[in-house]
């Protein structure tokens, strides 16, 4: 990844939304366009900045590449790692996916090393154990966020909850040692147990609403539980959350990290 110019407000890392948008493969048009489609779903002091009048002077005689900011700029969003997390989810594009994966790890997570060399044994112990441990929570947090994520995507667009519970499956059944299907499977009977549904049932009832409005048997015998559970908001919302349990039991994003 070509490293963005590391800029920090408020203690963290954040990027304005040229930045974003290159690092995206999109345009700053796109960027904004999103979030004034979805701005309902943006907190201010949690996924941006707006910086404006003094603060925004302030900002700009702070930074040291002046093309960051341009001169007539009335006022500036800066973007924290959970508003560069939701961009990528709303563009859902391989490149946005991937490079919020990369920000994740080398830009938001900038780490900090200590030369111990002439230091007592003990003393080195003492750093390399709270280096570990702060390590290990950074992980924790990591896996954390990604689980945040998941539930996200629901608020997104009905591609982004398919695509991301597939690509999460496809993980499980690989951890498992199992085909796809028969992970899904025992995902669709947790959904099922959990939420008190028969997704077979559901299935033929479509089906036979489908046969009624005259649509193809090819299209109808396309239609699956996924399907099914696209109709319900309520189905989806237990379907991310077991494929999240599933993920975490099975310890799907442990070598991410």
């Amino acid at each position: 990844m070509n490293k963005p110019q590391p800029i920090e407000q408020d203690g963290q890392r954040v990027l304005t939304t040229e930045q974003l948008a290159e690092l995206y493969g999109t345009t700053a048009d796109r960027i904004k366009q999103n979030f004034q489609r979805n701005s309902q779903k943006f907190f201010e002091g949690t996924h941006y900045y707006l910086l404006e009048g003094n603060a925004l002077k302030e900002f700009k005689n702070q930074v040291s590449n002046s093309a960051l900011v341009a001169d007539r700029t009335a006022h500036l969003y800066l973007w924290t790692r959970r508003g560069a997390a939701r961009h990528s989810k709303m563009l859902g594009t391989d490149q946005a996916w991937d490079m919020f994966d990369s920000l994740e790890e080398n830009y938001f997570n900038p780490q900090t090393r200590i030369n111990t060399t002439g230091l007592s044994p003990q003393t080195q112990f003492a750093i390399q154990a709270a280096q570990a441990l702060a390590e290990q929570e950074r992980k924790l947090t990591q896996v954390e966020h990604k689980v945040d994520a998941i539930s996200e995507i629901v608020s997104t667009s009905t591609m982004d909850w398919r695509r991301a519970t597939r690509e999460i499956i496809t993980k499980i059944a690989h951890m498992r040692g199992d085909d796809y299907q028969a992970t899904r499977n025992d995902i669709y009977k947790d959904v099922e147990h959990r939420g008190g549904y028969s997704l077979s049932t559901r299935l033929t009832n479509l089906r036979n609403r489908m046969a009624g409005e005259g649509q193809s048997l090819s299209k109808r015998n396309k239609t699956n539980k996924v399907d099914v559970i696209g109709n319900d908001k309520r189905l989806i919302e237990i379907y991310m959350a077991v494929v999240k349990d599933h993920a975490i039991k099975y310890r799907v994003w442990d070598n991410e990290y």
